[in-house]
């Protein structure tokens, strides 16, 4: 059989995998290079070649860092002084808890910025007798669109970088996401002080989860050791060129730093990591090559094209594109969505001879767009219970945020990367 197709077969299974989560993610990522290795499409070297790639070290060593500032009370101590010094009035609140958890959301894991700040929220909901919902909703909502501002802030602003480089591209920069995460996160904020709480339910917090306290550490050293490491370690990121010190050093540098430091033990940086994720990463890797070097890619960027029609501008594709990587994100894992369509949209490109830059850069920024249904990112499922949302909630709330995702991006993503 042709490889191509051999490949297209092994993509439509996985997608059902990712889809279904019969089983899970990684298993799917790893079996489905397994499979096109067992069927000759790949050879055993680059079955696992994904698995020694650099990001996947990238990712490793910014999931320890992360994990370092949950650990010293680092995340929790600026959450809980910025919440308090907003006070108590329903949209400063709300504000100050979508500030912090951008910025958080940026650097470290944006599931757990969401679970460190998820009980802060809550006690001073209870206390202030305010209605919890929309402020869960709206440190959720943060937490997705916070992690578009940098490469290291969602996994699928990584990939979108790794397949640009793996294509022979030049890979977006550090803070290069920001010309459209920013934007993208001020939307949001504006979103939710005006529409977005006002679609959410206004429940009042149930008394035995006002009990929820913030267990903070009192060694403060610990903290500012962390604060320092994370702040070299950005810095390294950003001037990566210029000192040459390629990301990945800099980001196990600071990993192993901050278990030399005392920050989390050897145990606690291993269970930092996000094996999901990584495993994730390091099987769609090979997929990806397989979609290119077969031409099975091309076939799909083919009929894509046909349906929407040769001569369809380049902003209409990046449209469709936009939307289904979106759709996909509400109903599987941002990064699985994002792996699927990444060699397809370069593939894409090509064919009607545009940068595939803009491209690459809507599939990856819709993949974050993750607001519709509580399965659709781990932040999502964390406020559920507390928040005592229902799943239509997610709909009404999320719906018109897409929408003003894909207006912002439609008019910001063609004037920073040109076609």
């Amino acid at each position: 059989m042709d490889p191509a197709v051999l490949t297209l077969i092994v993509l439509g299974v996985a997608a059902f995998f990712f889809v279904t989560e019969l089983i899970p993610l990684a298993v799917t990522a790893m079996g489905a290079s397994i499979a096109l290795g067992l069927l000759g499409v790949l050879t055993p070297k680059q079955v696992f070649s994904g698995l020694s790639n650099s990001t996947v070290v990238l990712f490793a060593g910014m999931f320890v860092i992360g994990a370092a500032m949950f650990q010293t009370g680092l995340a929790q101590r600026i959450g809980i002084t910025v919440v308090h010094a907003a006070g108590t009035g329903e949209k400063r609140l709300m504000a100050a808890i979508m500030i912090v958890t951008i910025i958080l959301s940026s650097v470290s894991s944006n599931t757990a910025t969401v679970a460190c700040l998820l009980p802060v929220v809550v006690q001073i909901c209870a206390v202030a007798r305010l209605a919890v919902s929309p402020q869960l909703m709206a440190l959720a909502v943060a937490a997705n669109v916070g992690g578009t501002i940098t490469m290291i802030g969602t996994p699928p602003n990584i990939l979108m970088s790794a397949t640009l480089s793996a294509s022979g591209l030049q890979p977006f920069g550090f803070f290069e996401f920001a010309w459209i995460g920013i934007p993208l996160s001020i939307a949001g904020v504006i979103y939710m002080l005006t529409i977005g709480r006002r679609l959410c339910p206004h429940g009042h917090i149930d008394s035995n989860l006002s009990d929820l306290t913030s267990d903070l550490p009192k060694d403060t050293r610990k903290m500012a050791i962390c604060a320092i490491i994370l702040i070299l370690v950005v810095v390294a990121m950003a001037l990566s060129k210029t000192i040459n010190v390629p990301m990945q050093t800099a980001a196990i540098i600071g990993a192993l730093a901050c278990v030399i430091t005392g920050c989390l033990s050897e145990k606690q940086a291993y269970g930092g990591i996000d094996w999901t994720t990584i495993f994730l990463f390091a099987g769609m890797l090979p997929l990806a090559e397989a979609m290119d070097k077969t031409g099975a890619g091309a076939m799909i960027a083919n009929g894509v094209v046909g349906i929407i029609g040769s001569n369809a501008s380049p902003l209409i594709i990046v449209m469709a594109l936009f939307l289904l990587s979106c759709g996909l994100t509400q109903f599987m894992s941002n990064t699985a969505a994002a792996a699927l369509l990444a060699p397809i949209g370069i593939s894409i490109a090509q064919s009607i001879g545009v940068s595939p830059f803009p491209v690459l850069m809507a599939i990856g920024i819709a993949a974050s767009c993750a607001f519709t249904t509580p399965v659709a990112t781990p932040p999502n499922t964390l406020i559920l219970g507390p928040g005592k949302f229902h799943f239509m909630d997610y709909v009404k709330v999320g719906l018109p945020l897409v929408l003003v995702s894909m207006i912002v991006c439609t008019v910001i993503i063609p004037l920073v990367w040109p076609f």
